[in-house]
């Protein structure tokens, strides 16, 4: 599967009580071409990495309401979109209007990921964003049709980028990546989330061997 074709299943993708990114305008926050600029960002970023050497695929559970809804981009929010487009020599426009949103777990993982040089993939068992009925602007975990969709898409990814690891971020994740992680080496770490930031920095600062500094908490 080329990059190209990856983004047009994902384009396609459509569940009850999911916002699809790459396909929905949200009539609150959205510009009005925002799936156009979330689908030709995640594109750009797809054919970029499959043109290189990928470290890890970072894993986590699902897009959020306060960032991956208002991206594409996994685990990234308003403030970190440029940041994430730059890792991968690419360019990318806030599909958003307004002042920029920050999301907790965003801020946590791009701390981190500021300290990293090596080439890291963000994605989500889920690569849309799950939300309680008729409240668009909250989170819930995926459910068991939604897991089956998302394993097979990454499953896809990994395929496509040939990463030398996948990490794992929290236990949702970390069930799907050990269903499909073959021979690949797989970390599991803590989700940043409900008191795990802690955690977090200290068990990816392990990982890739960063030095010791003061723990910043971020909220």
């Amino acid at each position: 599967m080329r990059p190209i074709n990856f983004v047009e299943a994902l384009c396609a993708l459509k569940f009850e009580n999911a916002f699809n990114p790459y396909s929905g305008k949200c009539d609150v926050h959205d510009l009005d071409d925002a799936p156009r600029r979330r689908a030709h960002a995640l594109l750009a970023m797809l054919e970029a990495a499959s043109n290189a050497e990928v470290d890890a695929i970072w894993i986590g559970r699902d897009l959020g309401y306060r960032g991956g809804r208002r991206t594409g981009l996994a685990l990234t929010d308003d403030v970190h979109i440029f940041a994430h487009a730059a890792r991968w020599g690419i360019t990318a426009e806030r599909p958003t209007k307004g002042a920029p949103v920050v999301e907790r777990t965003a801020a946590v993982i791009w701390d981190v990921l500021s300290q990293i040089k090596a080439s890291v993939f963000l994605w989500n068992v889920f690569p849309l964003h799950p939300h309680e009925c008729g409240e668009p602007f909250s989170n819930r975990s995926h459910n068991a049709q939604e897991r089956m969709v998302g394993e097979q898409i990454l499953a896809q990814l990994i395929i496509l980028l040939k990463p030398k690891r996948l990490i794992a971020i929290g236990t949702d994740a970390a069930k799907a990546v050990n269903r499909l992680g073959g021979n690949l080496k797989i970390h599991e770490i803590r989700h940043p989330s409900y008191g795990g930031q802690t955690q977090f920095i200290r068990q990816t600062r392990e990982l890739y061997g960063l030095p010791e500094r003061e723990t910043k908490t971020l909220f």
